[in-house]
């Protein structure tokens, strides 16, 4: 597939919508060349993991794959992040959450603790600790889910301002990205991210966020834009 030479400056979404994702791996590959042979390698298993974990996975419209591509693309260009333990996290951020089992093997005691032990074993440990810092825990079934969710974020990022870097990414797609999703998961989706906006707001202000001020100020920009789009969904009069 032939791809325009301006995919290096193409908006994501649109990349997403045009190409689909071999525009996005294509992207990907542009963005990588940016590392020393040893770093591409690590960044390329890091993507080939993350898209046998996620080979059956759909996002409403889509490859699961698209998202984790953006998060890490995002990174990258938006973000300047040239920290690989960072991007491989990135990439795999949703590994343990969805596939504990795949990554730890069958008939273990604790699948998200061995499939976390798995990652450290293959990328170090600090990708490992990153990843467990994004990755749910346990919820209570007796309480609300997004308020549950609300308290994770908060309380994990705090610890770990990396994870911090790879969390908004994510919440960008999501948050940014709930006008490309269809049916009922929109406004469901509009009401579980708007109320991390603040949060957000928050922790990449922080000092040890390791984020320059100009992007900081671009993530500022999109936490500004999902407000308004999470607004247009909610917020309509009766």
């Amino acid at each position: 597939m032939e791809f325009p030479p301006y995919l290096a400056t193409m908006p994501m979404h649109a990349i997403t919508e045009i190409h689909g994702e071999p525009g996005l791996l294509e992207r990907f590959r542009l963005e990588i060349r940016k590392f020393d042979p040893a770093a591409r390698d690590r960044l390329t298993t890091a993507l080939d993991l993350a898209a046998e974990l996620h080979r059956d996975d759909r996002r409403v419209r889509e490859p699961y794959l698209n998202h984790l591509l953006r998060v890490a693309i995002r990174m990258m260009h938006h973000y300047q992040v040239r920290d690989v333990d960072v991007i491989v996290a990135g990439l795999l951020h949703d590994a343990v959450e969805d596939h504990p089992d795949d990554l730890a093997g069958a008939g273990v005691a604790d699948p998200t603790a061995a499939a976390l032990a798995t990652l450290a074993a293959r990328f170090g440990p600090r990708v490992a600790r990153l990843v467990a810092a994004v990755t749910n825990p346990e919820y209570d079934p007796d309480r609300d889910r997004n308020a549950q969710y609300r308290e994770h974020v908060a309380a994990s990022l705090d610890r770990e301002p990396w994870a911090r870097v790879i969390k908004v990414s994510d919440f960008t797609d999501n948050g940014v990205g709930v006008v490309y999703t269809i049916g009922p998961k929109v406004a469901r989706s509009a009401a579980k991210y708007r109320p991390l906006v603040p949060v957000f707001r928050d922790l990449i202000s922080r000092p040890d966020t390791p984020l320059s001020a100009p992007v900081k100020r671009h993530i500022f920009a999109q936490l500004d834009l999902a407000e308004e789009r999470f607004s247009a969904i909610l917020d309509q009069p009766n």
